[in-house]
C-alpha cells in the first residue's frame, strides 16, 4: 500500500455556520500547497466519535438491533452504536451502548478499528468495538421504544448485507471486518 506523502493543506480560516444540538456546519478555507484555495463545508458532530458494537453472542451468533431511522424513514438491522460521553473511554461506551440496546454486557472488548463515514465533509469517526464473553445485564437507554434484538449467523454475512432492512454502510463493514479478524484468529 502507499501512502500520500503530499503536504496537507492549510486552513487559513473555518468559521461555525449553523449550530444544532448534535451538530454544527464549518465553513472551512483551505489553501492547497499548489496555491489553489478552496471554501469547503464540513459537518462536524462530538469530538469523541461514537461506537458501533458488534456483540459474539457465541462463537458463531451476531446480536444485532432493529431501530427506526428516521434519516431512511424506516426500522433498520444495524449493530447497537450510540455516541461516546464526554468522560467515557471507547471500551465504557462500547459496554454501556452493549446494555442499553441489547440487555447484555462484555467481559472483552476489543476496540477493532475506526471508521468515517464521508471524510470528504464529515468529521466523525465511529469505532468498531468487538464485544465477546457476554452475559445479560441492562442499563436503561434513550431510545423512544423497545428495540428489536435480532441473533445473526457469523457465517451468514453475505445474506446480511444484502437485506432490504440493512442499509447502513458501517453495520456492513464491522460485519466483514470482524469475520475477517476471527477468522484470522482461529489459523
Amino acid at each position: 500500500m502507499t501512502k500520500n506523502t503530499s503536504a496537507s493543506p492549510l486552513i487559513t480560516d473555518c468559521k461555525v455556520v449553523a449550530k444544532s444540538r448534535l451538530f454544527r456546519i464549518e465553513q472551512v478555507n483551505l489553501t492547497f500547497s499548489n496555491g489553489t484555495k478552496v471554501e469547503y463545508e464540513r459537518l462536524k458532530g462530538s469530538s469523541r466519535g461514537g461506537v458501533l458494537v458488534v456483540a459474539l453472542y457465541d462463537e458463531n451468533t451476531l446480536l444485532l438491533v432493529r431501530e427506526y431511522g428516521v434519516g431512511v424513514e424506516q426500522h433498520e438491522l444495524m449493530f447497537p452504536k450510540g455516541r461516546i460521553e464526554d468522560d467515557e473511554a471507547i471500551e465504557t461506551a462500547a459496554n454501556r451502548e452493549l446494555q442499553e440496546e441489547v440487555g447484555f454486557a462484555a467481559r472483552k472488548l476489543t476496540q477493532v478499528k475506526s471508521v468515517t463515514l464521508a471524510p470528504g465533509y464529515m468529521g466523525h469517526l465511529t469505532h468498531i468495538v468487538l464485544a465477546e464473553d457476554l452475559y445479560p445485564s441492562s442499563l436503561e437507554g434513550d431510545e423512544p421504544e423497545p428495540l428489536e434484538v435480532v441473533k445473526w449467523p457469523l457465517n451468514d454475512i453475505g445474506n446480511l448485507a444484502l437485506q432490504e432492512d440493512v442499509t447502513e454502510a458501517r453495520t456492513i463493514a464491522a460485519a466483514y471486518i470482524v469475520r475477517d479478524l476471527l477468522e484470522k484468529r482461529h489459523h
